[in-house]
């Protein structure tokens, strides 16, 4: 039985991240990363939009925001330092009506109080940085940037295992028994024991923590969020970012415009049900995914409360001149041919029992495991923070 001092089960970038942070804290310690796919950064963390998030969105006091702000810093140094492909190229996010004035006020009350750096602005000075963007309004984030987190997670990869760590791949954990003074994991790659372990498992986070004695305070329900790629003459009407107003009683931030690291220009995403926690086509179906979802008393009462924003996600998922008029609001030159499909991505969404979709991370804690039960974005970006965070958990049961 392979034997570690701390086990991390998933090879994302929280998993990785952890792993480095625990490294320089405690270099003694022997650190082993399970994943269960035959390569690192499989799902969440190689799907995500690549968005160096500022803090801007999140509720102040929380934990998204205060790991966001001083999670972006640290990630932007550690690219520096590595020599990782980013830019920090700024982002606007746009009011194309009136009605959507109030709603930018409240957004940038709370940047201000989350201590984001960022600025009203004119339709005038909007074109001046964004030409072909409609707006009345918008909100100009200047320190707003974009990364190639596969990169990212590479080099965090290549840093721990010449430390003291390993990384195993293929390694799908299907029990985890704690015992007095240790924890042993089942894996289909063998058994492995180790005195603590740390649950990254992302879109199985929920399962991972059942199997380390925690009963989930949620499920995960994936959504799956569908993206174009702008082709041609549609290329060249985005500069950087530009983000709708998001609705304050839903989650999801609309579809809006990332330029990539690559130069390309992705549009989206909508958020429809997946059929699948790993179902990144809308052929995927997994039946015990899909029934775990539809039979959950938090997805029924979700449903119910948002069946009108739900039903136009779904039809704008069947229907692309549809989700075509949803960016045209943003830039109206946007034509149905600009457009071509580009990689989907499903987001680890979890939802209380009461229907509550679960707006902060959420860790859960048994003697020797630490679950994280929920990281959606700006996990990514603050993922060197929340590192931090975990480590600091550890630190209490190496005392």
């Amino acid at each position: 039985m392979q034997q570690a001092s701390v086990i991390i089960v998933g090879g994302g970038v929280i998993g990785l991240a952890t792993a480095y942070r625990l490294l320089q804290s405690y270099p003694s310690k022997s650190v082993l990363v399970l994943e269960k796919e035959d390569k690192l950064a499989a799902h969440q963390s190689g799907h995500n939009s690549g968005v160096l998030h500022t803090g801007i969105y999140y509720r102040p006091g929380s934990l998204k925001a205060m790991n966001c702000r001083q999670g972006r810093d640290a990630m932007v140094a550690f690219c520096r330092e590595q020599g990782i492909d980013h830019e920090i190229c700024g982002k606007v996010i746009v009011a194309v009506d009136d009605g959507q004035l109030s709603s930018l006020q409240q957004l940038y009350d709370r940047g201000q109080a989350n201590g984001v750096r960022c600025e009203f602005i004119s339709a005038e000075q909007l074109r001046d940085l964004e030409p072909h963007a409609a707006g009345v309004r918008a909100i100009h984030v200047p320190d707003a940037g974009i990364v190639d987190y596969r990169q990212v997670c590479q080099r965090l990869s290549d840093l721990i295992t010449a430390s003291n760590a390993r990384v195993i791949t293929g390694a799908r954990v299907v029990g985890m028994t704690e015992q007095k003074n240790s924890v042993v994991i089942e894996t289909t790659r063998g058994q492995f024991q180790a005195d603590c372990v740390v649950n990254c498992a992302g879109l199985h986070s929920d399962r991972v923590t059942r199997m380390s004695g925690v009963r989930p305070a949620a499920k995960i329900i994936p959504f799956r969020g569908e993206y174009f790629q702008l082709r041609g003459a549609g290329r060249g009407l985005i500069r950087n970012l530009i983000y709708p107003v998001p609705d304050p009683s839903f989650p999801f931030l609309g579809v809006h415009f990332t330029r990539m690291i690559d130069g390309s220009v992705e549009c989206g995403p909508n958020a429809v049900l997946a059929w699948a926690r790993e179902g990144y086509k809308k052929s995927d179906v997994n039946l015990r995914d899909l029934a775990e979802s539809l039979t959950y008393p938090g997805f029924i009462r979700l449903a119910l409360k948002y069946w009108r924003i739900g039903a136009g996600e779904m039809w704008r998922s069947l229907s692309k001149r549809a989700f075509v008029r949803a960016l045209q609001r943003l830039v109206p030159e946007i034509e149905i041919d600009h457009l071509e499909p580009a990689l989907s991505g499903v987001r680890a969404q979890a939802v209380g029992r009461d229907g509550s979709m679960i707006d902060d991370f959420l860790f859960q804690e048994s003697p020797r495991a630490v679950n994280v039960g929920n990281a959606p974005s700006p996990a990514a970006t603050a993922s060197l923070n929340i590192g931090q965070m975990i480590v600091e958990k550890l630190a209490t049961r190496f005392d």
